[in-house]
């Protein structure tokens, strides 16, 4: 079954994102877990909580994904940022427990000059220092695009980063189609070919997760703008590649694009259409 879904405001609380989802024909569903442009958080709601996971039972949803604010850089030139990112991250990781065994999504960061092997030493640091044996979250690393100084645009780079971790069973990747195709590898015209590298620098047992956008941008452009299913430069033959393909179609796919719900329940009709035809 495809387990597809998009980003819910967690505004109405977590049983009205599962309600929305469902009302959607959504299987999954993505949610910041604070404010995306600051670092407030919602008091912890117990009774909304559990209801929530009472609706994950009874609609059969595994798998919900959860993303850290945009404002987070752990691999900031200035320690106040970084001190704040790590502070926030392990935060959102104990709030994340009340939702257990479900996955937790943040952007690498940028090194904003400090270069690529000394913002990678400062995540995997933040990394170590949050991470705790007993937790049931997937901390995932997003795939980026390479604008700027961003970190995580190259398969390799992230590689590092699984590496330097010390609790290798707490850590994955999220794999966002815009930002792959925006980073340079060709799921348009070799997909099977930027999987196959996937699996041999990163692994793809390290694979859990797929955000499915399609590119305002051409190939290579580095530029991160999500555009509608089927309305960029992806297009809708590879997004439907990408959701049919046998090493990835059991994985968790979240929309980001530019559209209110009525426009993400078109796309999710689609997409379920598509799939269909395996």
């Amino acid at each position: 079954m495809l387990q597809i879904g998009c980003h819910l405001s967690t505004s109405k609380g977590f049983l009205a994102m599962g309600k929305e989802a469902s009302a959607i024909g959504a299987n999954t569903f993505q949610f910041f877990t604070r404010n995306p442009r600051g670092s407030k958080a919602k008091a912890i709601d117990q009774k909304d909580i559990d209801e929530l996971l009472k609706w994950m039972r009874e609609n059969h949803i595994q798998n919900i994904v959860a993303h850290a604010p945009y404002t987070l850089n752990p691999c900031s030139d200035k320690e106040q940022t970084r001190q704040f990112a790590l502070e926030t991250m392990a935060d959102d990781l104990v709030r994340m427990e009340y939702l257990p065994n479900q996955y937790y999504n943040f952007h690498p960061g940028s090194h904003v000059g400090q270069g690529v092997e000394t913002g990678i030493h400062q995540i995997v640091e933040a990394l170590n220092a949050i991470l705790k044996p007993e937790q049931t979250t997937t901390v995932l690393l997003e795939t980026m695009s390479g604008k700027g100084s961003e970190i995580g645009s190259r398969f390799e780079e992230l590689k590092q980063i699984i590496d330097g971790v010390i609790l290798q069973d707490k850590i994955g990747v999220c794999l966002d189609t815009c930002h792959v195709y925006d980073a340079g590898y060709d799921i348009v015209q070799n997909l099977d070919g930027v999987i196959k590298e996937f699996d041999n620098v990163i692994g793809l047992n390290k694979l859990c997760a797929v955000h499915l956008n399609d590119s305002k941008n051409p190939f290579c452009s580095h530029k991160d703008r999500h555009e509608k299913i089927g309305e960029g430069y992806i297009g809708l033959k590879a997004i439907s590649a990408v959701i049919r393909h046998p090493k990835l179609c059991h994985l968790p796919f979240c929309l980001e694009t530019p559209n209110e719900l009525e426009g993400y329940q078109k796309e999710i009709a689609l997409l379920r259409e598509k799939f269909a035809q395996l």
